[in-house]
């Protein structure tokens, strides 16, 4: 009987002692398992954007990589090309991942873009959990906010103009905003006159800007100019007064005199805040010689005395050689003895020496706003 209960607990034993290794070995293969596929998703993790473009095309095969090579323009094409003759091999698992992660990216931006992040999020917790959806959005937010309309520079002007000229006013405002004050200044010039001047004031009024419609409009207009443009450096964000003041200094100067006229009747507060901003007492700097001189001979000393006290090094130094040595002198003289200058007295004396400037641009005396593409003849 004894022998019995003996034998039993020794199968016990060594069915308990069997169990237990097979746990072990199971445990020593999920380990493996999972410290492979760690491997794998550090290596994919440590490509940079390029080489992983390159990698999910090499993953996707030659004949569905070569219809998604038709949608990207030259550049692209190019610079993919490169990057894939780089990456010799890809092991099955790693073209697994890529392609994952690749995936993931998609219906994240897909979901952004479509539903605000909020959707986006409810979304993405249902598919891949909460951890994983909140690192997708910050992945795939980040990467369409950094840099909004980044092609737009790169595209011709007529293109550029011929797409956006048929859009709502305030989409070509959104669109120019985030332009080179260069590059919008000429895109506005070429519009008709009443759009001119919407499109500028729209501009002037704009905030930051919902992300998510500015990742729809951009998407539109990428999708319209597709082909048009080549990749380059961000362009930075734009908006508001400073930046209006920056495209009408660069606007052709019929175009600029007509816009102001017009918008004298309908916003006169706007133009005047775009003229205050559109030529500073520094920018005296940027006049030649000859014109410096103009309006030295119309403005009152006291006014040049106490602006020139406040003023730069290199703003003294253009206005004191344009100068006679005897009126060089004395307003040297009366600048030794101005103390306890206040800022606003200083602001309004070089406030009345720049009226003396655009004073004698309206006579055409002075050419203050030389766009890109005068040629100005002495």
């Amino acid at each position: 009987m004894a022998s019995k209960r003996e034998k039993a607990s020794s199968k016990r034993a060594k069915a308990q002692e069997e169990a237990e290794a097979a746990a072990a070995a199971a445990e020593v293969a999920l380990a493996k398992q999972e410290n492979e596929s760690g491997e794998r998703k550090s290596s994919v993790s440590k490509m940079n954007s390029r080489t992983k473009a390159a990698a999910v095309l090499i993953a996707l095969g030659t004949s569905p990589a070569s219809e998604v090579v038709k949608y990207l323009h030259e550049g692209e094409v190019e610079t993919l090309s490169a990057e894939i003759a780089q990456i010799k091999s890809l092991t099955a698992e790693e073209k697994e991942d890529i392609i994952n992660e690749f995936y993931e990216m998609c219906v994240a931006q897909k979901a952004i873009t479509e539903g605000g992040s909020d959707y986006a999020k409810s979304l993405l917790d249902k598919a891949f959990g909460e951890k994983k959806a909140e690192e997708l959005i910050f992945r795939a937010t980040n990467k369409m906010d950094s840099t909004p309309f980044s092609f737009v520079n790169e595209v011709d002007n007529r293109n550029l103009l011929m797409t956006l000229q048929h859009e709502h006013p305030q989409t070509i405002a959104v669109v120019l905003s985030h332009a080179s004050s260069d590059k919008a200044s000429k895109i506005i010039s070429e519009l008709p006159r009443e759009q001119q001047i919407e499109i500028i004031e729209r501009i002037s009024n704009l905030d930051k800007g919902n992300p998510d419609i500015i990742a729809i409009v951009e998407r539109m207009l990428r999708k319209k100019l597709a082909g048009t443009f080549t990749v380059s450096a961000a362009a930075p964000e734009h908006g508001g007064v400073e930046y209006i003041a920056e495209i009408m200094n660069r606007i052709d100067k019929p175009s600029q005199k007509a816009v102001f006229e017009s918008m004298e009747v309908t916003n006169p507060e706007l133009v005047g805040k775009i003229k205050k901003l559109m030529f500073v007492f520094n920018d005296i700097i940027n006049l030649n010689d000859m014109e410096i001189q103009a309006f030295i001979r119309e403005a009152d000393t006291k006014d040049l005395t106490v602006s020139l006290k406040a003023a730069s090094a290199e703003v003294q130094e253009r206005i004191f050689n344009n100068m006679s040595s005897r009126q060089k002198e004395m307003i040297q003289s009366d600048m030794q003895y101005l103390h306890n200058l206040r800022m606003r007295d200083v602001e309004a004396a070089q406030q009345r020496i720049i009226d003396v400037i655009r004073g004698l641009e309206e006579s055409g005396d002075i050419v203050l706003f030389k766009g890109g593409d005068d040629e100005i003849i002495a």
